[in-house]
């Protein structure tokens, strides 16, 4: 039986990796101290997710270590001898990382830093799958010409219309400290890569969504502006007239991409991975597709300033990843993605 490493396997796509490779048989190893919920409290709480994959899969285990406990994660990814290894753990938010750099830095670069040396020790040839962000290009997207339209900005120049490829620079911008602490982890999977030759790859990630996020303000963008709907919250818009455009993919589609790098590895490899042009939306275009799922209106107050660093209109260039791997494509659409999670809060408020 082959045996996965996921860490973060309680979060967004840790728990869509762990779901997808116990279904095809294989020993799922999780690791998870449910650090989520001490970055963004109660409604950040992972373990019902935990408890639900363990109570779902026998082949499922968990474990509380924490990625920057070195010693012990050294000594864990040795004992454990697994196939392949997954790392979504994260500290994931823009503003949280500004009031506590340490943790976010610690947890992020730091921690990838030990994840990579614990399978380098144990056995390089394990392929290594990174959680990167879109958010290691900082600011610079913004400096492309856009354009704004009714309901959203838009790339006015033909060179993105298919949005922004691999080869965009992730320097001289600002990225947030979350931002940059993700540059040096996604860097770093780079170097064990090619320095190494060992098999990694950094997924520069759009929205990452799904039924299954614990989605908060300070992150989790699709699952928290739904369940703002669903609860009649007040959703807060900062800045850019609420038209900033993200391209969204679901976790399943994440994590398909996952198992077919998994069966053709590559050294050292970077991929933007999103939901392309066809799933992209702004916020006033997801206020409008909840609200004709829900039949309720959104509740939204509109502050005039815009996050440091976020994006105006950013979307993923797919073409590197499906040239690579041809057998991938996206097989859940905005609307599908947006009634799964919709159906998904309306059971966890009515537990």
């Amino acid at each position: 039986m082959k045996k996965i490493l996921v860490t973060g396997a309680g979060g967004l796509i840790g728990s869509e990796v762990v779901t997808f490779f116990a279904q095809k048989g294989y020993q799922v190893v999780g690791i998870d101290n449910n650090m989520r919920a001490d970055f963004f409290g109660a409604k950040g709480d992972t373990t019902w997710n935990l408890k639900r994959l363990t109570d779902q899969f026998n082949n499922f285990s968990t474990h509380a270590i924490d990625i920057r406990d070195r010693q012990t994660l050294v000594a864990f990814v040795k004992q454990q001898k697994v196939n392949v290894i997954v790392h979504t753990a994260a500290q994931p938010s823009h503003d949280l990382a500004a009031s506590r750099p340490f943790d976010d830095f610690d947890v992020n670069a730091v921690g990838t830093m030990n994840l990579l040396e614990a399978n380098r020790l144990s056995d390089p040839a394990t392929p290594f799958i990174h959680l990167s962000t879109n958010k290691v290009y900082g600011d610079a997207p913004n400096l492309l010409n856009l354009e704004e339209k009714e309901t959203r900005y838009d790339f006015k120049d033909e060179a993105y219309i298919n949005g922004i490829a691999e080869s965009f620079t992730i320097d001289q911008s600002k990225h947030s400290l979350f931002g940059a602490s993700k540059v040096a982890a996604d860097v770093m999977v780079q170097e064990y890569g090619r320095y190494f030759n060992m098999p990694t790859c950094c997924l520069r990630g759009g929205c990452l969504t799904g039924p299954n996020h614990s989605g908060v303000e300070l992150h989790g963008f699709l699952s928290y502006l739904i369940r703002c709907n669903l609860e009649g919250i007040k959703y807060n818009i900062f800045g850019y007239k609420g038209k900033q455009v993200r391209d969204n993919i679901h976790a399943f589609d994440v994590v398909n991409f996952i198992n077919e790098f998994i069966e053709a590895p590559r050294i050292g490899e970077v991929y933007n991975i999103g939901g392309g042009r066809e799933n992209s939306i702004s916020i006033l275009e997801a206020f409008k597709l909840i609200s004709s799922i829900s039949g309720k209106e959104m509740m939204y107050e509109y502050v005039d300033q815009n996050r440091q660093g976020d994006h105006i209109c950013y979307i993923s260039n797919l073409d590197k990843m499906k040239a690579h791997y041809p057998n991938w494509s996206i097989t859940k659409n905005l609307e599908t993605t947006f009634i799964e999670i919709f159906e998904s809060w309306k059971k966890r408020t009515a537990q």
